[in-house]
């Protein structure tokens, strides 16, 4: 594990986009292509932004993200196909492929779809924050570790649905849907490399505890520390409480 800290989100996210573009530059080079896991949150804004300026051909990108909410079509402003977009994709050349995962459609073939893209080879760079309630993707706690599907179901615990309800993107609590199609902690681990981006004083009990714990389901972001080739961004307030 590597673990760097900034000043600030602004930094953070100059950084963690620096290191992704080396990244995902080095696969095109080897592989004639890269294959990008994408996390979609407000924490990772800033990241998206500076990814989008870097020197990279994206003709040879394949991009995916981590989740959506069933039931909530693509014109609400808090689907992440929405935010990807919006505030990555446009912003760039047009891509190799992108897959997105299909919130108003059946959910058992949204799954089937996306995880017969998922599966046809590696993700060489994964992007994935890491929540206040310490999930990875949309895997609250308890999270599942011992699924090896690529994609499920999920049902959100009050404290990820506050998070989405903190951060501007619903008017009320009561609107943040209750179910999701998210990447499971298997699939997010075959990754060949990780890089979670966590900014924000709300993530510091979040850092804290996955940096202080052993890996369990009840804080999922531990699990990320077995990973080989993981590196954790945090500005001084993520940090505040290591």
């Amino acid at each position: 594990m590597n673990k760097i800290i900034s000043q600030t989100p602004e930094e953070l996210g100059k950084l963690a986009a620096a290191q992704a573009a080396d990244l995902i530059n080095s696969a095109i080079s080897e592989n004639g292509s890269c294959r990008l896991l994408l996390a979609t949150a407000a924490s990772q804004l800033e990241t998206l932004a500076s990814l989008q300026k870097k020197d990279i051909d994206w003709s040879k990108v394949e991009v995916f993200h981590l989740d959506e909410y069933i039931g909530l079509p693509e014109t609400h402003s808090a689907s992440f196909v929405s935010l990807l977009k919006e505030r990555f994709i446009k912003g760039i050349g047009p891509l190799k492929s992108v897959c997105f995962i299909d919130g108003m459609a059946p959910p058992e073939e949204a799954i089937a779809k996306v995880t017969a893209e998922i599966r046809r080879a590696p993700i060489d760079v994964a992007l994935v924050g890491i929540g206040e309630n310490a999930h990875i993707a949309f895997n609250d706690p308890p999270a599942d570790f011992e699924t090896v599907d690529a994609y499920r179901v999920v049902t959100l615990d009050d404290a990820c649905r506050r998070q989405q309800h903190g951060e501007g993107w619903f008017p009320t609590f009561d609107d943040v849907p209750k179910t999701a199609i998210s990447m499971t902690v298997y699939q997010i681990m075959q990754s060949k490399v990780i890089i979670s981006v966590v900014p924000h004083i709300q993530k510091a009990k979040a850092v804290f505890d996955t940096l202080n714990n052993e890996p369990t389901p009840d804080i999922p972001a531990t699990i990320l520390k077995t990973h080989p080739n993981w590196t954790l961004y945090l500005d001084i307030h993520s940090a505040s409480l290591l």
